[in-house]
């Protein structure tokens, strides 16, 4: 029942991420927030706009600062979309400059790690069930590695399996990042859709991987593992492993809705001698489960032979169970690690 004039009042106290907030609670508050000279203002506590008027008589430039003209001229809610591309664009920037320096060994970046702090990068999982409602999984348990960050997601509040439909796995960033503190989960956010699985009769269309005695495991492609309790058949944790090479770019680059397409990978041809197969390839193996490694190691000068080469693919052998003085030795048993908040164990 407040006035405009003393809602505006009020509001032009908010900072930028409390004003988007403000504009979600109904129409009237979406119109008010969206004033030009409460995010002008905003906007030049931040980036300190200029505008310059070239003057065609004199040939001379005058350079003045935006004022009243900048708020008449402008569609409401101009200057509010104006300061959110311009933090988007400057994280942008600061993940690119941070992904530039490439790591010998694995031909991609050495500060990943780094790269996502930065832009405030998360993944959260969202369950829809069969009438239409979504449960928001964001508990997560991240742990880094060479070439690939596995993401573990566990609660005890998981939606029962037989009324889930899909599961869809999205990268979120925050929309105004503050570097100077952690990310929000209550800000507003921007996701990007990274992959859907469809979860309808999950033990009968998927991979069973493993199991031991608490839980089962059905693989998803891709890149997704589901443990389920045996007792109950019901969700007890998933885990996603995601590459490097595609994280950054589905996780920030594509819609809500829309998944980011990579660009087709061109192989360069071997014209030395393209009947004998392929040779002189790299390539950096990381078998880990969680923070414990197996093997880490660059194998170098590899080939294969014509017969090979199916589909697209080449078959390069650089570890061999039987013989282990061919390569780096394999430490411990593998498996698959997995815990809860109650429970944890290993599935061979």
């Amino acid at each position: 029942s407040l006035p405009s004039e003393m809602l505006m009042k009020v509001f032009s106290y908010l900072d930028a991420v409390s004003l988007l907030s403000v504009g979600c609670v109904n129409r009237r508050f979406y119109h008010l927030a969206n004033d030009n000279g409460i995010w002008l203002k905003i906007y030049s506590t931040c980036f300190q706009p200029k505008r310059t008027i070239w003057n065609m008589k004199s040939e001379q430039t005058e350079t003045v600062s935006l004022g009243c003209a900048a708020l008449h001229d402008r569609k409401p809610g101009y200057w509010k979309k104006e300061y959110i591309f311009k933090q988007i664009a400057a994280v942008k920037t600061r993940v690119m400059r941070l992904v530039k320096p490439v790591d010998l060994y694995t031909g991609l970046p050495c500060k990943n790690k780094e790269a996502m702090k930065a832009s405030g990068l998360s993944w959260i999982i969202v369950l829809k069930d069969k009438n239409g409602k979504e449960h928001v999984m964001e508990k997560t348990n991240l742990s880094f590695k060479d070439t690939s960050v596995t993401i573990l997601w566990y609660s005890t509040n998981w939606p029962c399996l037989d009324i889930l439909s899909t599961l869809k796995l999205f990268g979120a960033t925050p929309l105004l990042p503050d570097q100077s503190r952690a990310p929000s989960k209550s800000g507003p956010r921007r996701r990007s859709f990274i992959a859907e699985y469809h979860l309808a009769n999950l033990t009968e269309s998927s991979v069973a991987v493993g199991a031991d005695k608490l839980v089962q495991l059905f693989s998803l492609n891709p890149g997704l593992i589901i443990g389920l309790w045996k007792e109950k058949n019901e969700i007890a944790f998933v885990m996603a492993s995601l590459h490097y090479h595609q994280l950054l770019e589905r996780s920030t680059l594509g819609s809500a809705a829309v998944q980011y397409a990579l660009p087709p990978n061109k192989p360069v041809l071997d014209d030395i001698d393209p009947e004998y197969g392929l040779h002189d390839y790299n390539l950096h193996l990381d078998m880990h489960c969680g923070s414990y490694t197996y093997l880490c190691g660059t194998f170098k000068s590899l080939f294969c032979r014509k017969g090979d080469i199916a589909n697209g693919y080449l078959r390069l052998t650089v570890v061999s169970l039987k013989d282990n003085t061919k390569h780096l030795p394999l430490i411990g048993t593998l498996g698959l690690s997995w815990e809860t908040d109650v429970f944890k164990g290993n599935v061979k």
